[in-house]
């Protein structure tokens, strides 16, 4: 059996874990050798995870949407760069 923390806390009803289990998956961490994205990780377990948040906790949508974008601390001429990650949203996994 293979339980996961963030299903659980969805189905709980638990909406402020899930929302923190979803912020931290989809926090970019680097080290010296590489940087950590748990996108991938997120999609791969939970294929269906846009269906389920809104079935069963509409509010972290927008949780979940924030973490995809990532936004450069530099600007310049009043312009930044912005990374949207929307890969699993347009590729079918089948």
């Amino acid at each position: 059996q293979n339980i996961s923390p963030l299903m659980w806390s969805i189905e709980s009803g638990r909406v402020e874990t899930a929302e923190a289990i979803i912020q931290d998956l989809l926090t970019i961490r680097a080290d010296r050798d590489r940087y950590y994205y748990g996108v991938e990780d997120l999609f791969n377990r939970h294929r269906d995870i846009i269906k389920r948040l809104l079935t069963d906790a509409p509010s972290l949508l927008p949780v979940l949407l924030q973490g995809l974008v990532w936004r450069s601390r530099i600007a310049r001429d009043g312009m930044r760069r912005v990374n949207y990650y929307v890969k699993f949203l347009l590729i079918n996994p089948e």
